[in-house]
């Protein structure tokens, strides 16, 4: 029998590797190439809670993949401190899979939680703590930060605004913002969109209406994947783009004289349609780059 501590750090180690080669998401076939002590063993398999026959405990979680335009199922699934409501296998509290991750629980023992991006492509995040259980949503609650994993799940709804945007912002950084990366960088190929450069270490997911506004979900539609200076130019209404997906630069920019960056950079992306995903669902949502190029207009 394969020892608990030894195969968590196994894993763990072996998904920092991953992870610093495919940080836009890595492939099941990837992820489940791993052994412990010689012996093979799958991290992703079909249930979404998943404990080898040599544990005790669950040793990771899945959420699958959904649709481009369909933001991952976490994000209806928020509790007060940004705590993941991760729900039962099934409606018995006593299957197989909720009794293991209810040992995960008592035991304490860390978890990876892995977020489809695209097909068969996952982002890993570890390690996560199941924290809590409410038998009557069905539901366990999952810390995927060591703050969270440090307070009492029940004083999170008591907490002061600040307290709450704290947690809220832990979450972002730590679950939202990759997730939401991975998806839009698988949906364009990991190329920006406006220069077609292809370094991922150089490339984000731009927020076309953003995050912070009515309307700015984490969905792919609502992204477009561009390399750093190509994000911060949009970011800041340097750049814009038609809801014919047309590249328009702001017209004082257009004018100025300045080096090889501005020239190349910025001024000839002037008139360039940018290249968007083949998947339908996956391509700029034509009222959201609609209300954003209004922005930029009013800018200039």
């Amino acid at each position: 029998m394969l020892d608990d501590a030894q195969v968590r750090t196994a894993m763990f180690t072996h998904l920092e590797r991953l992870t610093a080669l495919h940080p836009e998401g890595a492939t099941s076939a990837a992820i489940n190439h791993f052994s412990v002590a010689g012996q093979p063993l799958k991290l992703v398999v079909q249930p979404g809670i998943w404990k080898p026959a040599s544990l005790e405990a669950a040793l990771t979680i899945r959420t699958t993949y959904t649709a481009p335009n369909q933001p991952p199922p976490y994000e209806d699934a928020i509790a007060p401190g940004g705590l993941v409501k991760y729900a039962y296998r099934g409606t018995d509290s006593n299957h197989s899979d909720n009794r293991a991750l209810r040992t995960a629980m008592q035991q304490r023992r860390p978890l990876a939680y892995f977020i489809g991006v695209a097909k068969s492509v996952y982002q890993a995040q570890f390690p996560v703590y199941v924290v809590a259980e409410h038998p009557e949503e069905r539901a366990f609650l999952i810390a995927i930060d060591q703050a969270q994993r440090l307070m009492d799940p029940d004083s999170f709804g008591s907490l002061p605004e600040d307290g709450r945007s704290y947690f809220e912002r832990l979450v972002r950084a730590r679950l939202h913002q990759p997730v939401f990366r991975a998806r839009v960088l698988q949906a364009y190929e990991k190329q920006c969109a406006m220069c077609r450069l292809q370094h991922t270490d150089l490339l984000d997911a731009a927020h076309i209406i953003r995050d912070s506004d009515e309307g700015g979900l984490p969905v792919v539609p609502n992204g477009l994947s561009l390399c750093k200076i190509h994000h911060a130019a949009y970011d800041r209404n340097i750049i814009g783009v038609r809801p014919d997906l047309v590249v328009q630069v702001r017209r004082d920019v257009l004018i100025e004289i300045d080096g090889p960056m501005l020239k190349h950079g910025i001024q000839a992306m002037h008139g360039v349609r940018l290249t968007v995903p083949r998947h339908p669902a996956a391509r700029p949502d034509s009222e959201r780059l609609e209300q954003r190029y209004d922005e930029f207009l009013a800018t200039g």
